[in-house]
């Protein structure tokens, strides 16, 4: 079975505050809409969702038909 890339969605309280920080970690805006106040961010491999206001908790997420690229 494929599950294609795995991320880990945060529900964050500030997508800018939150899109620095992890800029300082190495990440880099991979995909998304700020306007829209979700991002996600690359690091290699390592694929971290940002998402302000729209999930009540943090999300484990397989996305099918992507891959670490």
């Amino acid at each position: 079975m494929q599950l294609g890339a795995f991320s880990v969605s945060l529900a964050v309280k500030d997508i800018d505050a939150s899109q620095a920080f992890y800029e300082k970690l190495g990440f880099t805006v991979f995909a998304g809409n700020k306007a829209q106040n979700w991002l996600i961010m690359k690091n290699q491999d390592c694929i971290v969702g940002l998402f302000q206001g729209m999930f009540d908790r943090n999300v484990l997420t397989f996305c099918p038909g992507w891959n670490s690229n």
